[in-house]
């Protein structure tokens, strides 16, 4: 090994200024860091995928609304584009679940509860357990503090959208009927395909009928069909629109 060393060295294959130690401590070494640069590399494509997934939805959002502000826009004919950057994203599946499991070896991502395959940050569950402790017992102040604390405390949290309609319906239920129709409305915002977004598009049209906005509230609870024709929401919707009058 001695005599390899020095052949290595004599070469200019290795210098021994570098790694110290024996070839197989330098292999080791190497194979080290390549494993530390792949984990890296995961995390960042991870990381990225959240960025376009959310930055692609609030483009989506923001191409409806500007429809509804056009005259003679159909709503439910517009054509989104692709993903910010024709970035692919990669399917839940591989990505959250390969991501997670790296970021928590990296000791970005720790805790024993997950969601959907998403490994919870420590105190994550416990958080949002404890706020909805508070809106079981009636304390909807505190509980809706504590959603809106819970979403800035964790961003892109897989409990963040249950969070923001927890919030409206905490805020709705103390009487702030504005304050829920503002919280549904960010929710659907945030994430206008994902599975919470049916609801939070219901709860917006009738937090709206309450506030004396009839013409808004019927828009915004047909979109509801039109958007999630599968979705328990739109019957709810429907109902709500029968009771609004809407034509």
């Amino acid at each position: 090994m001695q005599r390899l060393n020095r052949e290595l060295n004599t070469t200019g294959g290795v210098s021994s200024t570098s790694v110290g130690g024996s070839v197989i401590d330098r292999v080791a070494a190497i194979e080290g860091e390549l494993q530390r640069l792949t984990s890296k590399t995961e995390q960042l494509e991870f990381r990225i995928d959240r960025v376009v997934t959310d930055g692609s939805n609030r483009v989506e959002d923001l191409e409806f609304r500007i429809c509804e502000l056009e005259p003679g826009c159909d709503v439910g004919a517009i054509e989104y584009g692709e993903t910010l950057g024709g970035v692919a994203v990669a399917s839940t599946s591989q990505t959250q679940g390969s991501a997670s499991t790296d970021l928590g070896q990296a000791g970005v991502v720790t805790g024993s509860s997950s969601v959907g395959g998403v490994q919870l940050a420590i105190g994550e569950q416990a958080d949002f357990d404890t706020a909805m402790e508070s809106f079981e017992a009636g304390d909807y102040p505190s509980a809706a503090e504590q959603f809106a604390l819970f979403q800035v405390n964790y961003p892109g949290s897989p409990l963040g959208a249950k969070a923001g309609l927890m919030q409206g319906e905490a805020l709705e239920n103390n009487g702030d009927t504005t304050g829920a129709a503002r919280a549904y409305l960010d929710t659907f915002s945030a994430a206008p395909s994902g599975p919470e977004a049916p609801n939070a598009l219901y709860l917006l049209g009738r937090s709206l009928g309450q506030l004396g906005q009839a013409e808004k509230a019927c828009v915004t609870l047909s979109e509801v069909a039109v958007r999630f024709p599968q979705s328990s929401a739109v019957p709810k919707a429907a109902a709500e629109k029968q009771n609004l009058g809407c034509l």
